[in-house]
């Protein structure tokens, strides 16, 4: 689980219509109180620095110091030790909507807890396509 705060967080309007109808979502509190309160966005407007669904991130563990790099998925695409994360796991919840600089705390299922700083937005599906529009 992550503190849901979602003022700032931003969605695009096709990310938002597909998670509302993913299955699993709904036992996810976290993120269907993202999925109310984020500021909904046409693709064509999100920021490139925002995390959608299908970008990846390079993103800094604050306690250890160490960069990863992250690909926001769905959770049929995710694979482990792949560098993908779903949006259902409690650290892809916390991304999704983020900025650049944000800073998350991640509390993960086995009791520890991650402290996430994100460092870049290597790849954004939205920003792609406005650079071959």
């Amino acid at each position: 689980m992550y503190s849901p705060d979602c003022g700032e967080r931003v969605l695009t309007e096709m990310d938002h219509a597909r998670l509302t109808v993913l299955k699993g979502v709904s036992d996810h509190p976290d993120l269907s109180s993202l999925l109310s309160l984020a500021d909904l966005v046409p693709p064509a407007q999100v920021p490139a620095d925002v995390i959608t669904m299908h970008s990846r991130a390079l993103i800094r563990d604050l306690a250890a110091g160490e960069l990863q790099e992250l690909t926001l998925c769905y959770p049929g695409d995710a694979v482990a030790g792949k560098g993908s994360t779903s949006v259902l796991s409690p650290i892809g919840a916390a991304l999704l909507g983020r900025r650049v600089g944000d800073s998350v705390h991640v509390q993960l299922p086995a009791g520890k807890a991650r402290d996430l700083r994100i460092e870049t937005v290597l790849f954004q599906p939205e920003a792609d396509a406005a650079c071959a529009a």
